[in-house]
């Protein structure tokens, strides 16, 4: 794939507090080369909306249905990139982070997704050090078994691939959403897993959960969605 264009998604419930700067992190970050920016309002009550829309360039779409992955299925199909790139309203994109989603995928076109690790930003370095033992220690260990991981706010996917996967899995609330768009991307093509594409993002989930049941949750999910295709877990809490 030569020159793709990359649409950024970046799917939003109640987040005036965050999405202003991750807007702005993500523009300096791409010294504006997205192709479009998507902020998907999945039925705030707040100031999302006015607050994304200061952001020169940047398109906000409603969608009344809550839910993560009704949102990202409306990026999909609002966007008009080649690469859907998906981060979370709360992240900080890194320096040269399209320039990596843009490499890799021009470099190998059996690439279906590329996703990679998150560095919470807001945490305290204990935190920090077990964030580092779940990524290193266990996560990578099982993607290298499996042979597909993907976090959800850190992920960029050939639109080709969502379409051919009919879109998300829009039953799915929340957890195990991740690993199902990686089981089934797998299907079409290499699902990339590189531990130095990081995204910073806020902690406030490992703070409000506590970071042994957060780390929990998403491991069993993870195993139930990739061995028995289904979350293990219907409910979950909005940190805000």
């Amino acid at each position: 794939m030569e020159n793709p264009k990359v649409s950024l998604i970046i799917c939003a419930y109640n987040e005036e507090k965050y999405i202003g700067e991750c807007l702005d992190r993500a523009i300096k970050s791409s010294g504006g080369k997205f192709f479009e920016i998507l902020v998907i309002d999945n039925a705030s009550t707040d100031r999302t909306k006015e607050t994304a829309e200061m952001r020169a360039g940047v398109r906000v779409i409603r969608e009344e249905k809550k839910g993560l992955t009704r949102a990202r299925q409306r990026g999909f199909e609002e966007s008009k990139g080649d690469i859907l790139a998906y981060i979370d309203s709360d992240t900080h994109m890194p320096a040269g982070w399209l320039d990596t989603v843009m490499r890799e995928f021009e470099r190998d076109e059996k690439l279906a997704v590329l996703s990679g690790p998150y560095v919470y930003y807001d945490i305290s370095k204990w935190q920090q050090f077990l964030v580092k033992l779940y990524w290193y220690v266990l996560a990578v260990p099982i993607y290298w078994i499996v042979g597909y991981m993907t976090v959800g706010g850190n992920f960029a996917i050939k639109k080709d691939v969502l379409k051919k996967m009919n879109g998300f899995d829009t039953t799915i609330e929340f957890y195990g959403e991740d690993t199902n768009i990686a089981r089934r991307a797998h299907q079409f093509g290499y699902v990339k897993f590189k531990p130095n594409f990081i995204m910073y993002t806020s902690g406030r989930r490992l703070t409000g959960q506590g970071v042994c049941s957060t780390t929990t949750a998403y491991m069993l999910n993870y195993i139930s969605e990739a061995f028995f295709h289904k979350p293990a877990t219907k409910e979950y809490t909005d940190i805000r």
